[in-house]
């Protein structure tokens, strides 16, 4: 296989993922109860046997930079290759923060210069898959192609949200056209590309153009030997709040898409020493995750809940995402939510509270479905009714419900 240098896009702010990314990039928030979605595309590296990684961060990067640490759960802390974090920094030319995707890149072309590699992957740390990598680039070497493109087959009605691809019979991409408001094909870029190196050092250096979906790619088709990979596995792009709930919940069916138990394909992360699940007496579970540390005594049903999230005696949770470390008070009821890291909710509190399903008012677009958010280190009062689609910020103090504790649906607070 190609001697292969693996660069891991992480440094974006995803607007679309509200409180979720308020306080940290996309790529460090927790999924499927242990795991960040990070997780996914390093361990899809490893298991392909890729141990030269680096990670690309820039956006509020010091949980991702705490959770990465040197790369050990990966078995990528080496002498030779292993993991490297990319930060950006200032340059004698002037440069600094980088302005997208392949002026990502660009800053960090002397580093890619340096490596012992015939082909760079670049890769997105902000989606959910499991992918073994070599087929991909056994296509790419078999073509000698300039860039390769892995595709998935997406809905017609998502493909506003990607980089729509066709291509002839060859596999040779013939268009490619970022977020097409309508599109003739469903085949979506997956955000995974291989180049050759001396092809992108070539193509980056000089270059102003900040992304390699909006500005790159389109101009590069026709003009290079680029081919298409359809991949045919589990992919779901998180980068909504929306898709974010229903990839987690979808983990709780009966047979899910993507399976965290398969032994072949070993999910690795950071995992805190933390002791086995307690489940009280009088508590109730029902088709839910409960990751490690949890402390149950109300009940639980379709939900997720990451490690350290307790639930007092008489609460409960229902088709939400709790993530870690998360206290649910005494009899308080959580409906329909996705609650942040370190959030306290007080004892008698309602979040999900009524019918109303008037959209938020401050972003009508992305929380609409009926979901809450609460962000990380907030404080909800005791007896806090709370309605549907409300997103509370980052540590929000219990000051902030007012008096009558009550927050109406669609509010910000």
């Amino acid at each position: 296989m190609l001697r292969t240098l693996a660069m891991i896009l992480a440094g974006g702010d995803s607007p679309a993922l509200s409180v979720l990314t308020a306080e940290r990039t996309e790529a460090a928030v927790p999924f499927g109860g242990k795991f960040r979605i990070i997780d996914f595309t390093l361990s899809n590296c490893v298991n392909s046997s890729i141990y030269n990684v680096g990670v690309l961060t820039q956006y509020r990067p010091q949980s991702l930079h705490t959770h990465l640490g040197v790369g050990r759960p990966w078995d990528l802390d080496r002498a030779q290759g292993g993991l490297r974090i990319l930060h950006p920094s200032p340059t004698p030319e002037g440069g600094g923060w980088q302005r997208g995707t392949a002026d990502a890149v660009r800053y960090n072309l002397d580093f890619i210069a340096d490596q012992q590699a015939d082909a760079v992957l670049l890769l997105a740390g902000d989606h959910i898959y499991t992918m073994d990598y070599s087929p991909l680039l056994e296509l790419h070497a078999e073509r000698n192609a300039d860039m390769t493109m892995a595709v998935h087959t997406v809905s017609p009605h998502e493909a506003f949200r990607y980089g729509i691809v066709s291509m002839g019979n060859d596999g040779r991409i013939d268009s490619f056209v970022e977020k097409p408001r309508r599109s003739s094909t469903s085949l979506a870029s997956m955000g995974i590309y291989v180049f050759r190196k001396q092809f992108l050092l070539d193509m980056l250096a000089g270059g102003t153009e900040p992304d390699f979906g909006r500005d790159l790619l389109p101009r590069l088709v026709g003009r290079v030997d680029a081919y298409a990979y359809q991949f045919q596995g589990y992919w779901a792009d998180v980068g909504t709040v929306q898709a974010y709930y229903e990839a987690n919940l979808a983990l709780l069916a009966e047979t899910p898409a993507l399976d965290l138990y398969d032994p072949g394909w070993v999910l690795h992360t950071t995992s805190a020493d933390r002791p086995a699940v307690e489940i009280g007496a009088e508590a109730r579970v029902e088709n839910s995750m409960l990751s490690d540390g949890c402390r149950v005594f109300g009940n639980v049903a379709r939900s997720m809940l990451s490690p350290g999230v307790y639930v007092s005696p008489g609460a409960t949770v229902r088709d939400s995402v709790i993530l870690g470390d998360a206290i649910i008070g005494p009899d308080a009821i959580i409906d329909r939510c996705i609650v942040d890291e370190d959030v306290y909710i007080g004892a008698g509190a309602y979040l999900g509270d009524g019918d109303d399903n008037t959209p938020n008012q401050a972003a009508p677009n992305r929380l609409n479905t009926g979901l809450t958010l609460v962000g990380t280190r907030s404080r909800v009062p005791a007896g806090a009714r709370v309605g549907r689609n409300v997103a509370i910020r980052p540590r929000t103090g219990e000051a902030a419900f007012g008096a009558s504790k009550t927050v109406a649906s669609g509010s910000t607070l």
